[in-house]
């Protein structure tokens, strides 16, 4: 639809014009413009060079910052964000709960992260907290489905292979007895040395092709200051996600907004995948000879999070933890 007073175009669902911040109408019958045919129009609601906007959902005015391409209005929690066309209604937004809402309740999750491991005991006695901080960060949540094949040695077939002849090595050492036996028990030794190592190498017994399938929703942060804390191998408890409804959370929270547009995170969750997708194969296993994937890219949604952020400083390091405020889990972590 388009405004009756200035006639910016307007997504259906705007309550305000984007432009004049009047209120918004149906467009007169038989008034003409690009959507009289009937066909869907894209909802775009202002240019890219826009320097102030009004909410189309309540009014409000909206400043974007140079550089950012995701806005969240501090009154209703609508958002819009920066595409190829302009500033466009984002349809699928969605929230997580806080459950962690004291400074006191992280300072007992970063004990329990910096204390790990007999090199840092009482490492969070012997630092300086400096800052506790919480803000809604946005994140892009891209599915994207993996598929990995590969050629490589099973480790656990190996491993077992390996355990039986050395048992075999054992008992044919002991048969072998004096001189002459040792030298007949050193040539079959050599031939079941010989044929361990040739599977381990690539031999038939120990090689197999493998399929590893995984499907993601994957999160990228949408705000270039926090890609330092971009999560590699974290997932949201995206069971407990509900429809962005900024007045759930706690009053003087800062909803932060984003400068990484969709295509960028769609871009970018492809190739943080890939390379998961690698690391997982070179975990689970080894003498890898061939290997590929592909990733699809689906859905995208932008997920808002409640991010803790606790800083410390040790011995003139600093030590930044990122916390989930919903589920208290490390996202991310710096210095240690």
């Amino acid at each position: 639809m388009f405004c009756v007073k200035c006639g910016a175009e307007l997504p259906d669902e705007a309550i305000f014009c984007s432009r004049c911040g009047s209120k918004a109408g149906q467009q007169e019958q038989g008034q003409s413009g690009p959507n009289q045919t009937g066909a869907s129009i894209a909802q775009v609601i202002a240019p890219s060079s826009a320097t102030s906007l009004k909410c189309t959902s309540c009014g409000a005015p909206l400043a974007p910052k140079f550089g950012e391409m995701i806005i969240t209005c501090e009154y209703c929690g609508a958002s819009i964000t920066l595409g190829s066309s302009g500033w466009s209604n984002i349809q699928k937004q969605t929230m997580l709960p806080l459950r962690y809402s004291t400074p006191d309740q992280l300072v007992s999750l970063a004990r329990s992260m910096m204390d790990r491991g007999l090199l840092n005991r009482h490492l969070q006695e012997s630092s300086t907290l400096e800052e506790v901080s919480l803000s809604v960060v946005p994140y892009w949540l891209v599915g994207v489905s993996a598929r990995t094949s590969l050629v490589a040695s099973d480790i656990v077939a190996e491993s077992a292979t390996v355990a039986t002849t050395a048992a075999l090595l054992g008992v044919i050492g002991g048969m072998g007895g004096g001189r002459r036996g040792g030298i007949g028990g050193s040539l079959v030794e050599g031939a079941l040395l010989g044929s361990v190592m040739g599977g381990g190498m690539g031999g038939r017994g120990m090689t197999k092709a493998i399929q590893m399938n995984e499907n993601y929703n994957y999160p990228i942060v949408a705000l270039k200051a926090l890609t330092a804390y971009q999560p590699h191998d974290y997932q949201f408890s995206l069971q407990e996600r509900e429809l962005f409804d900024i007045s759930k959370y706690p009053k003087g929270i800062k909803v932060l907004n984003g400068d990484i547009s969709e295509d960028a995170a769609r871009y970018q969750a492809k190739t943080l995948v890939d390379q998961l997708q690698s690391q997982k194969a070179h975990a689970k296993y080894h003498m890898i000879q061939q290997m590929s994937s592909e990733e699809d890219v689906s859905d995208t949604e932008l997920l808002h999070a409640p991010i803790w952020f606790v800083k410390y400083e040790h011995k003139g390091n600093q030590i930044v933890l990122v916390v989930d405020g919903n589920s208290g889990n490390p996202i991310n972590s710096m210095g240690l």
